[in-house]
């Protein structure tokens, strides 16, 4: 039986949050991973308005080999990002673990939503980072069929369903709005932007759970 794991990780814990931790700070979401040989490359969405300040930061960085821009949409560019030297790492835990990447996003640190097809798997993959040292906060574990309304909360992760809430208690939500995104960023301890994109997707993710899911159950 397949199992999920929730966890945050601080950037300077693997390689990819070591390459992308610069200046300037955007909002990243990993859209997957690709084994190449011995090493992985990574496919990932950027969204800020610094993109060639950006660029040039991972481009600088030691274990950069090339980063390419491949799409752009509104505020957001796909980027392929490839590199060398160390690989042994976070994201190498993951594939050898068979480990399914199914949400990584980071503002000011990583969160993670990892499929393993059982608690064996899960146990390699929790080894493997113990041995290297990688410090991981496990949020929680759970299997699909422990996976009741009560637990899914809709799919959102952790830092998007604290930024709804604040919004909502703090009256974002209201016609006319009682509160700013400046307001919700300075409670939450992160920027406008991170407040922005954490809402977005957030009430995006509840409205594809509970309009498209009842519209297909119609079907």
């Amino acid at each position: 039986m397949s199992v999920i794991l929730e966890f945050t990780i601080e950037n300077d814990e693997f390689t990819l949050g070591e390459v992308l931790s610069g200046s300037p700070p955007m909002h990243i979401d990993l859209e997957r991973i690709v084994p190449t040989g011995n090493s992985v490359v990574p496919f990932l969405w950027v969204t800020g308005d610094e993109f060639e300040a950006f660029e040039r930061t991972v481009t600088a960085h030691e274990f950069v080999d090339e980063i390419l821009a491949l799409d752009k949409m509104e505020d957001s560019t796909l980027y392929r990002v490839r590199w060398h030297g160390r690989h042994n790492d976070l994201i190498q835990g993951i594939t050898e673990a068979d480990g399914t990447i199914l949400e990584g996003h980071a503002d000011d640190r990583w969160y993670f939503r990892l499929r393993f097809p059982d608690h064996d798997a899960l146990s390699r993959f929790h080894n493997f980072c113990t041995d290297l040292g990688i410090t991981i906060h496990i949020v929680r574990t759970y299997t699909e069929t422990d996976r009741t309304e009560s637990v899914k909360q809709f799919g959102l992760s952790q830092e998007q369903r604290e930024a709804l809430v604040v919004g909502l208690r703090r009256g974002y939500f209201d016609t006319p709005s009682q509160a700013s995104l400046d307001e919700l960023a300075d409670e939450l301890g992160i920027s406008q932007q991170a407040t922005s994109n954490r809402i977005r997707r957030g009430t995006k993710q509840v409205l594809s759970e509970a309009l498209l899911s009842s519209a297909m159950d119609l079907e």
